[in-house]
């Protein structure tokens, strides 16, 4: 039976390794997976099926609503080569979507689709910067850079009800819940890591992981 180049070349590296005294990794299976919950805290809005997510202001905490959280795994990992571009929309006058996670050092455009000029600033310490007014395919509008972690709140200066959010991390495995508060965050690397759900500018959760190869970890928060 004739042997496949790319499989007898597999075995040629792994005996290759073997003879050197080299560890032979299996890197498809090297990886974890953590699922589970967490118990988000009530809706601000009436119980209504609302599509649109917002931002709410609560005594000074920033919160999404209806209510989801980010959860992510905390540590020192290989920065990403490449990282995708990301957009958060202005669209009926509110941010789509107006909660955004994203890893250090991701651009991020603010396209207009209303037939209205907005101004998207933001004066929070991790990133400031001022858009200035626009209307759609007026004018391009530079991408922005996050380059230090930490929460990034955005506005408009002509729609004073019009906020979002930009969640910066600094690592690549992170997940946004769906509305009852489940994730799960698959290809994560192995070892004792701690596991984080940010739920609101004041409210970010923990809990330590143990995460073995090709295992999967049931994490519920809190």
């Amino acid at each position: 039976m004739a042997t496949k180049p790319g499989l007898l070349l597999k075995h040629l590296v792994f005996l290759g390794l073997a003879l050197l005294g080299m560890p032979i990794v299996n890197t498809a299976c090297a990886q974890a997976v953590i699922e589970g919950r967490v118990e988000l805290p009530k809706s601000h809005s009436a119980p209504v099926m609302n599509k649109h997510y917002e931002i709410v202001t609560t005594g000074g905490v920033l919160a999404p609503n209806p209510p989801i959280a980010v959860v992510y795994l905390e540590g020192s990992f290989p920065a990403s080569s490449s990282l995708p571009l990301q957009q958060i929309v202005q669209t009926n006058f509110t941010f789509v979507p107006a909660l955004l996670p994203v890893q250090v050092g991701t651009k991020v455009e603010f396209p207009n689709l209303d037939n209205t000029f907005h101004n998207i600033f933001s004066y929070s310490p991790p990133k400031r910067f001022d858009l200035g007014r626009y209307r759609p395919d007026e004018r391009p509008i530079p991408a922005q850079v996050f380059d230090k972690p930490g929460l990034i709140t955005l506005r408009c200066d002509i729609h004073e009800h019009m906020r979002g959010l930009i969640l910066v991390l600094e690592t690549p495995h992170f997940v946004t819940t769906d509305t009852d508060g489940r994730f799960r965050l698959m290809g994560l690397p192995t070892g004792h890591h701690t596991l984080k759900a940010w739920l609101s500018s004041k409210t970010t959760l923990e809990a330590p992981v143990d995460l073995k190869s090709n295992a999967t970890v049931q994490v519920n928060f809190p």
